[in-house]
């Protein structure tokens, strides 16, 4: 599969996205969300892949979304066609997907990565929803993705005043998990996607659909949503090489079934 705006790889189980405009900084345009999506597509259906990456260039994860394509638009046509409604998508993945983040991520590009299940950033990071600087908000599930990962207070903090966040800030307030040297950020996130690609589909699904049900509904339910998908695991084939792996001490050979 041949693409304009984004590179795909697959290795060892993962799936490797890079955003391909390096003209612009790798900002994101409808062509390259569709894109994103297209590659999503495949990865999802693909049965050899447990785990997915989505980077861009050491320079920049993402600098934002194309002013030029949005400068014109009016009201009409931007609800009508309820514009970068496709991004949405990109959150709905079922598979593991872990942003690797170097150099600006900011309005579109700091969204896209909230999109992803966890962030991994290099030391040069830099995080910031600017869109008030331009006289719109966030449009991308900025305003709900940035409350939810640090709270009420930074996050509005930086939506009003459109502060950016260094990588060192980023990981104390829980927006990213680990920092690395930009130098070692692929590799480690590349590493880490190998080892959740290794366990039973099946689980980390599972605990994906879990970890993500705990922002949507009260603790109680929640509880009970995880409780019955543990339950089901005890359906699955993994389960029973998972603990009979332990047993034996030796390494699980898991069939995601």
């Amino acid at each position: 599969m041949t693409f304009a705006t984004i590179l795909l790889e697959k290795r060892k189980g993962v799936g490797l996205i890079t955003l391909n405009r390096p003209k612009a900084l790798n900002a994101l345009n409808s062509e390259l969300i569709y894109e994103i999506n297209l590659a999503l597509d495949d990865l999802e259906n693909d049965q050899t892949i447990g785990c997915i990456v989505l980077t861009g260039s050491e320079k920049a994860f993402a600098a934002g979304a194309d002013i030029k394509e949005m400068a014109e638009l009016t009201f009409p046509n931007i609800y009508f066609d309820d514009f970068f409604s496709l991004a949405d998508r990109i959150a709905q993945r079922r598979k593991p997907l872990i942003a690797a983040v170097s150099g600006y991520a900011l309005g579109g590009g700091c969204e896209l990565a909230l999109m992803c299940d966890f962030i991994y950033c290099a030391d040069n990071a830099k995080f910031a929803l600017p869109e008030v600087t331009l006289g719109v908000i966030p449009g991308i599930g900025g305003t709900q993705r940035l409350t939810l990962a640090i709270g009420k207070a930074k996050a509005m903090e930086m939506c009003l005043t459109a502060r950016q966040m260094q990588a060192a800030e980023a990981e104390q307030s829980g927006l990213v998990a680990r920092v690395f040297s930009k130098e070692e950020l692929l590799e480690q996130t590349l590493q880490a996607a190998e080892k959740i690609a290794e366990k039973s589909r099946v689980s980390t699904i599972m605990i994906k659909e879990s970890i993500n049900r705990a922002f949507e509904v009260s603790l109680a339910e929640g509880l009970r949503f995880e409780r019955r998908m543990f339950h089901s695991v005890f359906a699955t084939l993994d389960q029973k090489e998972g603990m009979q792996a332990f047993i034996d001490k030796r390494p699980a050979q898991f069939k995601h079934q």
